[in-house]
C-alpha cells in the first residue's frame, strides 16, 4: 500500500514538474519570438519573415499582433489595414508610408518610431507612447486621448477631419489630455480636432491650422503660436502663458 501512494505521488509530481517545464520553454519561446504571445496570430520571427519574403508591399492585414516585440523591425510601406497590436514594442520602429487605417494600437510603445507619410484613417493610438516619434507629412484622423507625444514630430501632418467621410459622423482627430509637449506641429493641420486638456507647452505650432478645434482647458504655455490658425476654436480655459508671437496668431483675441 505504502509503496502504491508513493508511485502516485511521484507520478503527480513528474506530471507537474513536466508542466512546469513546459510553461517556461513557452514562456522563453515568446520571450525570444520565435511562437506568438497569447493570443497573437503570428510571432515576432514571422512577422519579419513575411516582410524580408514579401514581394512588393508586405501583406499584414487583419491580423492580431498584440504584445509582440517588434522594436526596430522594419515596416516599411507594409499594409496593416484593420491588425491588433495592443500593447505591442514597437520602439524604433519604421512605419513610413505604411498603411495603418483602422489598426489598433492602445497602450503600444512606439517611442522613436517612424510614421513619417504613413496612413492612419481612424487608427487607434490611446494611451500609446510615442515620444519623439517621427509622424511628418501623416494623415492621420486618429483617435490619441492620453497619449504620449511629447517631441513628436508631427509637421505637416494632417490630422484633420475628413469632411468627405462622414456618413458614421464626424470622423476627426482626438487628442484629449495627449501630452504634445515639446511637439513640432509647424504647418500641420489639425481642423476640427478635439483636443481639450492637451498639453501643447514649448510646442512649435507655427502656420498650423488648430481651426474650429474643441481645446477648453489646453496649455499652451510657451508655445510658438506664428501664424497660428485659431479661428473658431473653442480656448475656453486655455493657457497661453508666455506663448511667443501669440499676436501673430489668427483667431485669438
Amino acid at each position: 500500500m505504502m509503496h502504491a501512494l508513493e508511485g502516485s505521488r511521484l507520478d503527480q509530481f513528474s506530471a507537474r514538474g513536466s508542466g512546469a517545464i513546459a510553461a517556461a520553454l513557452l514562456l522563453l519561446g515568446v520571450l525570444a519570438g520565435a511562437w506568438p504571445a497569447s493570443g497573437a496570430d503570428l510571432s515576432a520571427d514571422e512577422v519579419r519573415a513575411r516582410i524580408e519574403t514579401a514581394a512588393g508591399r508586405p501583406d499584414l492585414v487583419d491580423l492580431d499582433l498584440s504584445e509582440l516585440d517588434l522594436a526596430g523591425v522594419d515596416f516599411r510601406g507594409a499594409d496593416l489595414r484593420g491588425s491588433v497590436l495592443r500593447r505591442a514594442r514597437l520602439e524604433g520602429a519604421d512605419l513610413s508610408g505604411a498603411n495603418l487605417d483602422v489598426v489598433i494600437l492602445r497602450d503600444a510603445n512606439l517611442k522613436g518610431a517612424t510614421l513619417a507619410g504613413a496612413s492612419a484613417f481612424q487608427t487607434v493610438f490611446s494611451g500609446g507612447d510615442l515620444e519623439g516619434a517621427d509622424l511628418s507629412g501623416a494623415e492621420i484622423v486618429a483617435k490619441f486621448e492620453r497619449t504620449n507625444l511629447k517631441g513628436a514630430n508631427l509637421a505637416g501632418a494632417n490630422l484633420a477631419a475628413d469632411m468627405k467621410n462622414q456618413s458614421m459622423g464626424l470622423l476627426r482627430a482626438h487628442l484629449t489630455k495627449a501630452n504634445l509637449a515639446g511637439a513640432n506641429l509647424a504647418g500641420a493641420t489639425l481642423g476640427r480636432c478635439i483636443a481639450e486638456f492637451a498639453d501643447f507647452s514649448g510646442a512649435n505650432l507655427e502656420g498650423a491650422d488648430l481651426s474650429r478645434c474643441q481645446l477648453a482647458g489646453a496649455d499652451f504655455s510657451g508655445a510658438n503660436l506664428a501664424g497660428a490658425d485659431f479661428t473658431e476654436a473653442d480656448v475656453r480655459g486655455a493657457r497661453f502663458d508666455d506663448a511667443a508671437a501669440r499676436a501673430r496668431a489668427i483667431g485669438l483675441d
